[in-house]
């Protein structure tokens, strides 16, 4: 089977690019490795990963140092299976996909280590399942 005709690309978006949409993209990369290209940008994004997104990753051996922040035009023309908002509201501009999904996952970056955990492994499920109902 050619994997170049059924590699999908999945877009996360968040507004600063720091935290969420950055795990969103780590965990695609991890349980979608050969089905999808993952990316990841914000609508005002805050130009460095949060050391907690870097942290909470490093314990489950990822590095997050290897992403950047960045801004929405940095895909801009390139066309997504999915786009997923990662619960950002009207502050996530609209961006063509063939499919769009606002999973409202709450902001962790103000919340305490475990709670920032769980708001990762949430994410890391979310994403799991949505690599497993993709149409290959």
């Amino acid at each position: 089977m050619n994997t170049q005709n059924t590699v999908k690309k999945l877009l996360f978006v968040c507004v600063e690019n720091s935290n969420r949409s950055q795990m969103a993209e780590a965990f695609a990369k991890i349980h979608g490795a050969g089905i999808v290209d993952a990316y990841s940008a914000g609508s005002r994004p805050s130009g460095k990963v949060n050391p907690m997104a870097i942290s909470a990753m490093a314990k489950l051996d990822y590095d997050l140092n290897e992403h950047q922040s960045l801004p929405l035009d940095t895909v801009e023309g390139m066309e997504f299976e999915y786009v997923i908002s990662m619960g950002c509201g009207e502050d996530c501009p609209y961006i063509p996909a063939k499919h769009r999904e606002d999973w409202l996952i709450p902001d962790p970056k103000e919340l305490s280590e475990k709670e920032y955990l769980l708001v990762r492994d949430y994410i890391s499920l979310k994403v799991r399942l949505m690599i497993e109902s993709l149409e290959l």
